[in-house]
């Protein structure tokens, strides 16, 4: 069932034998795998069904790093977390990513491609990828609806990736509600998890809502699965026993804070700019294609340059745009119906434009009545029958001014780089995030190593030349931000002098506590982080699961 805790009718204390907070794909993920099983469970979420303006802002935080990272844009706390606003993109990490990589410090996981195999596999079918759809290492197999180019096979490869087509909040919603051992709370924060003597399990959740009302969850295990900010914070909070926080007696809980770097490497200019661009477009038509091919570094151009794993994906920028097309364009805005001005549009809207990975775009568009555009349309009919022959021929409508060259960048995992809490306090009292996200001398001979291989190698792919961006040389300051994958806080190691959590997720020192997400990962690779989270939070339910039924704490 799913309860509004904002609803005074609603319980204030829940128990039950597992309780898991953050609704978002992790979350959702291991409530899922419980359905229909003998095992009660409550799954916590701060957000609602939909976008809230006054649920958002507990994200706020500040922000004093290299880089400027906003906590309350970069994330979203809602059913489906932060994937209420993804683009599908899936893919497992390749053997490499696991290694520890010896010009890499603090590299390596406890686990293998192969430990996760199995669990990338249930991962497939819980974000509805097409079983047909064959993946190892690295990549799912091909091919996507366009070839790639032919790369240089000891520097870039294609790698494939698959795209879900699911929201998991819209898809697994119904059946979590219509479950009866599911409880799902909305608006129900997590304040603290409170500990026994000597902070060696949990005993109890304590929530609150944001018109005050103040509860507790509790269960026999605890999953945190609140993203790879809030996990750490929420680890930082829960001092009430342990001064320094739950799980963090060594000081590493928020520590080793990671994301995917990303920025324009540069422009390629070109008669044929197209033939670059056009096989790498993640929409065939108006249909988002369900596999699609990233242009990265090869494991052995990694080791032989010494640097990060990276990925360059190429953005055709159109030219001038023909008096037919730009007329139909406006034709077809003034007909589409407007879009609805709720609060939570108008939040997922923020928050897309904080997140946007793409080149910055100059166009500037100004709507015509659709009058005027009709009869412009008229006049330029003869642009709409050339663009139609071309769409036909599977070529661009328009022609490419240029293609923008866009890296995204394994960052290199370092302790200072890390989650604390600040001074401020949000609406229900806690202490807000501070984030000081670093940055180092490998992460930037990765973004130099990166550009000096793709730029030339990309641009004679399509006979071009290729004009690296100025801070790519040291000539300006770093032009790169985050993408949202909050990496590393709650980092797994076998060995708890090194990690957070051991190599099953269990916090080490704690019995009954468990933490979920891209915050348990040691390092992260190009990957878009999704797909893996997904597979280690299937391998988790399975390990609560045996514990559950067997009784061990």
């Amino acid at each position: 069932m799913i309860i509004d805790y904002l609803d005074p009718s609603a319980p204030s204390d829940v128990s039950a034998d597992l309780c898991i907070v953050g609704a978002g794909p992790a979350g959702i993920a291991i409530a899922h795998a419980f359905i229909g099983t003998s095992t009660t469970v409550c799954l916590i979420e701060g957000g609602g069904l939909c976008g809230e303006d006054r649920s958002q802002s507990l994200y706020e935080g500040s922000s004093a790093g290299d880089l400027p990272l906003d906590a309350g844009t970069s994330r979203m706390r809602v059913f489906g977390g932060s994937c209420t606003l993804w683009g599908g993109g899936c893919i497992p990490l390749a053997d490499s990513d696991f290694e520890a990589r010896e010009w890499v410090p603090d590299s390596g996981w406890p686990l293998r491609y192969a430990d996760l195999a199995p669990w990338y596999e249930r991962a497939r079918e819980f974000c509805r990828i097409d079983p047909s759809y064959g993946f190892g290492p690295g990549a799912f197999d091909g091919p996507p609806p366009r070839r790639p180019l032919d790369l240089d096979p000891e520097t870039l490869a294609n790698f494939v990736f698959a795209r879900s087509p699911i929201m998991f909040g819209d898809t697994y919603r119904d059946s979590l509600r219509s479950a009866a051992n599911i409880t799902v709370l909305l608006h129900a924060n997590l304040m603290e998890l409170e500990a026994g003597d000597g902070a060696r399990s949990v005993t109890a959740a304590r929530i609150g809502s944001l018109d005050g009302r103040r509860g507790h969850v509790r269960a026999r295990h605890y999953v945190l699965a609140a993203g790879g900010i809030e996990n750490a914070r929420i680890l930082l909070l829960s001092d009430s026993v342990a001064p320094a926080g739950l799980g963090n007696d060594r000081d590493l809980v928020g520590r080793y804070f990671m994301d995917h770097p990303s920025g324009r490497i540069g422009s390629v200019v070109s008669d044929e700019p197209d033939t670059l661009s056009r096989p790498y477009e993640r929409t065939i038509g108006k249909v988002r294609a369900p596999l699609s091919a990233e242009i990265g570094l090869t494991f052995e151009a990694q080791r032989r340059h010494r640097s990060l794993n990276a990925r360059v994906h190429p953005f055709a920028v159109e030219g001038q745009v023909p008096h037919g097309i730009r007329a139909l364009r406006d034709v077809r805005a003034a007909l589409r119906s407007p879009r609805r001005q709720d609060e939570a549009t108008l939040l997922e809207a923020r928050l897309c434009a904080a997140l946007q990975n793409g080149p910055d775009s100059t166009m500037v568009t100004v709507q015509q009545s659709l009058a005027i555009s009709a009869v412009r349309l008229g006049l330029h009919l003869g642009d709409v029958v050339k663009a139609v022959a071309q769409k036909v021929a599977d070529r661009p409508t328009v022609r490419s001014d240029r293609v923008e060259l866009v890296g995204f960048f394994e960052q290199a995992p370092q302790r200072d780089s890390r989650i604390t809490l600040g001074d401020d306090r949000d609406a229900l009292g806690l202490r807000r995030v501070r984030i000081d996200w670093r940055l180092n001398d490998l992460d930037r001979h990765t973004w130099h190593t990166t550009t000096v291989l793709a730029g030339e190698r990309l641009a004679a792919a399509c006979g071009g030349r290729f004009e690296p961006a100025p801070w790519t040389r040291g000539e300006a300051e770093p032009e790169v931000h985050g993408t949202a994958h909050h990496i590393g806080t709650t980092r797994m190691a076998d060995d708890p002098s090194q990690g957070v959590v051991d190599a099953q997720g269990k916090v080490h020192g704690v019995a009954n506590l468990h933490v979920a997400g891209s915050s348990v990962f040691p390092t992260g690779g190009w990957a878009f982080p999704t797909f893996t989270v997904i597979a280690l939070s299937l391998r988790l339910a399975e390990q609560l699961r045996v514990l559950l039924a067997t009784g061990l704490a």
